[in-house]
């Protein structure tokens, strides 16, 4: 029989907390709360973790899967579930507010009325202000979830309110066993690249298998590491990403990118490598480009797969 949690491996800690939770819920209710954060990287299941967790409460099952609560909540139409998620650079009041409005209401059809906020991180000031007295004095049927890469991504006010649960990095075994069983066509050498550049998240992982990125992002990785190598290749990638370039100059800096990473830099001689470096010049005058992707090679490695397909860089679309 299939269970909501059944895509959420690796984080046993987690499972068991929340399904605590759920049983808790309909009993004495000593192990839930309504107000939840999620935290861990990208790709660490957190969003994962919160959309099955809702599922789960409105199924009278705890989560079976297979009920009409639980096969609507996965197709994301169940009507007292409601995502809260931006393809924009923040989320404002007037979104908050609005929120905030729909948590006061009775559930439709569900045992609660469940709010996951998936990106709680980019929540305004003033929005956090807003979704403040609704997280700290909800109604008696309302869950509100909240998800962030850290504890420190949302305003203290909120997070002292809510019970954080945090998803931790799986280990490469771990990471391995998972693409086995989820991405079996997969080469070895693909899966191991994926792994590298994952930073011990599976979504991750799996998400540069099914795009192909997994070479580009153990670049990334590479060149993110520390060294002279990392410092040169930064500025590099930094610029091709700061601008629209075409899809030549793109490839040429990463060509250059493995080429050095190839050789020894430190134990190069400067009459050879400055002038590579300068043949570069203009590219590595944007390397404070970079600082808008925390030198994340997942990102990084999104990134450029948008760049060779023809399409312009997220942090242009962002803005449009």
């Amino acid at each position: 029989m299939t269970s909501v949690w059944d895509e959420l491996v690796g984080q046993s800690p987690v499972v068991d907390t929340l399904s605590a939770a759920v049983r808790s819920a309909g009993g004495d209710g000593r192990s839930m709360t309504h107000a939840w954060l999620f935290t861990g990287p990208p790709g660490s299941g957190r969003s994962n973790a919160a959309k099955a967790f809702a599922a789960a409460l409105q199924c009278e099952r705890g989560g079976c899967g297979e009920c009409r609560s639980c096969t609507t909540a996965a197709a994301g139409s169940h009507p007292d579930i409601t995502l809260i998620r931006t393809d924009g650079l923040s989320i404002g009041t007037d979104v908050a507010r609005e929120y905030v409005r729909k948590s006061a209401l009775s559930p439709a059809l569900g045992r609660w009325q469940v709010l996951v906020v998936e990106d709680a991180d980019r929540l305004t000031e003033q929005a956090a202000n807003a979704l403040l007295k609704a997280v700290e004095e909800p109604s008696p049927f309302t869950v509100w979830m909240l998800c962030a890469p850290a504890t420190e991504d949302v305003i203290v006010t909120i997070r002292s309110r809510c019970r954080t649960l945090r998803f931790a990095a799986l280990p490469d075994d771990a990471m391995e066993a998972i693409l086995v069983e989820q991405a079996s066509d997969c080469d070895a050498a693909t899966r191991s690249a994926a792994i590298a550049a994952a930073a011990g998240s599976p979504g991750r992982a799996l998400g540069f298998i099914a795009s192909g990125l997994g070479p580009v992002a153990e670049l990334m990785r590479r060149i993110l590491g520390e060294g002279d190598a990392g410092f040169v290749l930064r500025g590099e990638l930094a610029a091709s990403l700061g601008a629209r370039p075409d899809r030549a100059k793109l490839e040429a800096a990463l060509d250059l990118a493995r080429s050095i990473l190839d050789e020894d830099l430190d134990t190069l001689p400067a009459d050879i490598l400055t002038p590579r470096v300068e043949a570069h010049a203009e590219l590595v005058r944007l390397t404070g480009e970079l600082a808008t992707y925390n030198y994340d090679p997942g990102l990084l490695a999104m990134e450029i797969g948008t760049l060779l397909a023809g399409a312009a860089p997220a942090s242009e679309r962002a803005n449009v």
